[in-house]
């Protein structure tokens, strides 16, 4: 085999090996067609008419059905079908040699010194001839026979990724968003809110009745807890039953929507998405300092109706927009919430891994994109190349890794947002406090100075060099008058100034010390870090087709690589056909209990498309042209009839036969409360709820039995916080990746290890002992009962009338309030109990109902 041959088959192992990676391979001069100077088909009329009388025959007779003919085979990669074809060649490279004709791999092959074709015996000579005579000539095609390339079917196959790429475009969640029509329904009552007639048109489809309103003390609970994550008190009921505005509904949103507690709800489903925890997992579980204000950033900024985009733009690159904004700065610490390994057994795979916690949390949660799948290979779902992945990766890579050490606070993470005056105050202090600590040390030096000038003269030479700690020790056998006293006194005033607490000044967790010059990013060969591949830089997933962009070189003193913001503008795009998608459809999933497309982190090819896809770039739509803010989609979508639906489903007898599921939403779905809401409605109730908003998380009581379950029982959970901290929300208990709150535990708080787009619904025994044992729900039943004697002390009907208030948003009836009064008397009279404690009984038996438990 001569070298051009070997030089082709290295091409195309070369070639495969890269498209096994899903890299773009550049075209060779293997696989290109030919030059401008090549004569083109027609352009010699002995070799046009050479290959009409001759080569076309030639080649229908012995080459076309096994390279390109009518039955459509394609050995070897190579095409006879069109002269473009034969330059491009095959497996061993073009069949054509224009510049070295005789060397033609074609000719070669006829000629039996190389591949022996046509396999089935060689050819006369004459044909032989022929065919190199039309080669020298330039192998002109005639026009009166047609080229033929390879079929859709035959170009996927020879390129799959770029098939891949090319049909995934066509997928729902990659074209751009347009805003459809709103259509018109068959019922006109269902047609004057958008929302309710792309729902009512798509019912009508089945013949679906929907459900009648929901009543009024429903709504005020289901849109309370839905909002706030807390129950209406008995107050908010009554005033709202006794409302008769005809915009009474409507008021009620726009309260609940303009209250702290908003942010306190719907930030923590945001701190789900993001894997928002205060520790650091693994064996030590270490703290992450500071944290917390992450946590007291979301908050707010849900409070303040930041638009979506803004949001986004800060946590992924606040400290490159805004360096100067501590609250843009407190929101890059999106970065610091993830798993870190303080002793990894192979630090470069621990460092990729980080890596990949960012890829992962990012794609998935602004896009709806499982980008972590493609981390080994491409993806086998979605057309996500691995070089996609990597391409992303690369937008993090001026990221410093956590720590070099067991040192969580160090410079990488912490960052002062003091204001300019609190940071004043504490670097005029550090400075007053090492002028006094230099001046007590001078005067120590010059009272040890002058006492050593007494001591033996090897003394006063070692006094002067490394042994002088040595040489102070002693010091008290040559103290003469007041000197011992008076050097014991600088020592205290010195040991003392040490002691001093640090002054105070606001620290957050976020990134730091960025690297503006990132080492390149590689394709690693199976993810390895240690097999690395070709280099790639910062760019887009190829099946958006947005063009990866030109990063500018970093400019002197840049801090940052300057990366991320080009990232973050691409995804806060409204060019870009996800985020506004996967935004708004989190939102109805959070109201609905399901989003229109049920996989919200994954839009990808996997999961059903969505239920209402005209619905679903509507609101995605109207969200990007509303400026990006959050309460005017959750207004639209809780104003609408659909979500002011009954929960029943008497009213059509073949809804649970035709959709079981509800996805076409002839009715409302009942929901179970989530941890965080049962056990903040249980501190409600029971008026122990703490209001106080934001700050370092609590820890509240854990049993010891719990606590043993560590691996250094109550390791980062001792001292628990004072008494009066225990009743706050659940979102400011403290996120502990190794230890949770086993109420929050038990009703299905998400796992903080990774993003969590939707939370898992159980219904289980451990609930109910939980519930009904457990010290936290028994203590709060006391303080239940308690209010309720403070309330009416001698008066047990009004008693239990008010827990059924409190716990069930409802006025009890009177057969209730007789049978729980029957209750209660037994209690006392049969099983001995003291009054308060049976009523305490009685306030843990309604927190054990499914009706405290379960909305509507």
């Amino acid at each position: 085999m001569n070298r051009r041959r070997v030089w082709s088959l290295a091409v195309v192992g070369l070639m495969t090996f890269r498209l096994g990676l899903g890299i773009a391979t550049p075209a060779s001069s293997a696989a290109v067609s030919a030059s401008p100077d090549d004569p083109p088909a027609g352009a010699s009329a002995e070799g046009v008419a050479l290959f009409e009388s001759t080569i076309a025959p030639l080649f229908e007779a012995h080459c076309w059905k096994c390279h390109g003919g009518q039955e459509g085979k394609l050995r070897g990669g190579l095409r006879l079908t069109s002269r473009a074809g034969l330059l491009k060649g095959g497996d061993l490279g073009p069949a054509i040699d224009l510049e070295t004709p005789s060397e033609s791999l074609l000719l070669q092959a006829v000629r039996r010194e190389g591949p022996e074709m046509p396999p089935d015996g060689r050819l006369p000579e004459a044909a032989i001839a022929a065919l190199t005579r039309w080669v020298e000539l330039g192998a002109p095609w005639s026009p009166k026979v047609p080229e033929r390339g390879p079929s859709p079917a035959e170009e996927t196959a020879a390129n799959p990724v770029e098939a891949r790429i090319r049909q995934g475009r066509d997928h729902w969640s990659y074209r751009p968003v347009v805003r459809p029509k709103v259509p018109t329904p068959a019922d006109a009552s269902w047609a004057d809110h958008p929302i309710d007639a792309f729902i009512a048109v798509a019912r009508e489809a089945e013949g679906l009745v929907p459900a009648p309103p929901a009543d009024k003390t429903t709504l005020i609970r289901r849109l309370t807890y839905d909002l706030t994550g807390l129950p209406p008190t008995p107050e908010e009921i009554d005033a709202f039953l006794k409302d008769d505005s005809p915009h009474a509904y409507e008021t009620l949103v726009d309260r609940l929507l303009a209250s702290p507690a908003y942010g306190e709800k719907w930030g923590r489903l945001w701190l789900d998405l993001v894997r928002y925890a205060e520790t650091n997992g693994y064996e030590r579980d270490g703290d992450k300092p500071h944290v917390w204000r992450y946590r007291d950033y979301v908050i707010q900024s849900f409070n303040d109706d930041k638009p979506y985009d803004q949001f986004i733009r800060e946590q992924l690159a606040g400290d490159e927009l805004w360096p100067d904004s501590p609250e843009a700065i407190v929101a890059t610490g999106y970065y610091r919430l993830g798993l870190w390994d303080d002793e990894p057994a192979d630090p470069l795979q621990a460092r990729f891994d980080e890596f990949d916690d960012l890829v992962a949390t990012t794609g998935q949660v602004f896009l709806g994109m499982t980008l972590n799948c493609a981390r080994c290979h491409d993806h086998k779902i979605d057309p996500i190349l691995q070089a996609d992945y990597y391409k992303m990766l690369a937008f993090f890579r001026d990221i410093p890794p956590f720590s070099e050490s067991r040192d969580t606070s160090s410079k990488f993470n912490t960052r002062d947002i003091s204001p300019p005056e609190i940071r004043k105050t504490y670097e005029e202090e550090l400075e007053r406090r090492r002028v006094e600590r230099e001046a007590i040390a001078r005067e120590m030096t010059a009272l040890e100075d002058q006492v050593i000038k007494r001591m033996p003269e090897e003394d006063q030479r070692a006094s002067e060099g490394l042994d002088r700690p040595v040489v102070l020790k002693k010091l008290p056998a040559f103290f003469q008058g007041d000197e011992s006293s008076r050097y014991d006194e600088l020592k205290r005033r010195a040991d003392q100034l040490d002691r001093l607490p640090t002054p105070p000044r606001d620290l957050a967790l976020t990134i730091n010390h960025c690297d503006p010059n990132p080492p390149p990013t590689h394709i690693l060969i199976r993810g390895n870090p240690h097999a690395v591949g070709p280099v790639v830089q910062p760019g887009f997933p190829a099946v958006l087709g947005t063009p990866d962009p030109v990063i500018p070189p970093p400019s002197e003193g840049a801090k940052t690589a300057g990366r991320r913001r080009i990232l973050a503008d691409w995804i806060a795009s409204p060019d870009n056909p996800l985020t506004a998608r996967v935004m708004v459809n989190r939102l109805w999933h959070g109201h609905f209990g399901r989003g229109l497309v049920e996989m919200t982190s994954d839009f990808g090819d996997s999961g059903p498309p969505p239920s209402h896809p005209e619905l679903l770039d509507w609101l995605a739509s109207e969200f990007m042209s509303g400026g990006w803010t959050l309460k005017r989609i959750h207004r639209l979508i809780l104003t609408s009839k659909t979500y002011r639906m009954s929960s029943g489903v008497d009213h059509c007898s073949k809804g649970l036969e035709i959709d079981p599921a509800n996805t076409l939403l002839w009715r409302f779905n009942p929901r179970r409360l989530t941890a965080e809401e049962i056990r903040d409605a249980i501190l409600a109730v029971s008026g122990t709820l703490n209001p106080q908003r934001g700050g370092p998380s609590v820890r509240p009581p854990i049993p010891d039995d719990v606590l043993a379950g560590q691996s250094m029982p109550g390791n980062g959970w001792k001292p628990f916080s004072p008494p009066d901290q225990w009743g706050r929300r659940s979102v400011y208990v403290k996120v502990k990746r190794s230890l949770a709150l086993p109420i929050l535990e038990t009703h299905d708080a998400p796992d903080p290890d990774s993003s969590c787009s939707a939370r898992f619904v159980t219904i289980v025994p451990s609930q109910a002992l939980g519930m009904m044992n457990g010290d936290f729900v028994n203590e709060q039943a006391g303080y239940f009962a308690q209010r309720l004697l403070n309330a009416h002390p001698n008066d047990p009907r009004a008693q239990l009338a008010l827990a059924i208030r409190l716990a069930l948003g409802r006025d009890p009836t009177h057969q209730e309030l007789d049978d729980d009064l029957a209750f209660l008397r037994q209690s006392i009279e049969l099983d001995g109990l003291e009054p308060t404690e049976a009523l305490r009984h009685y306030t843990l038996m309604l927190l054990n109902t499914n009706e405290f438990v379960f909305l509507d």
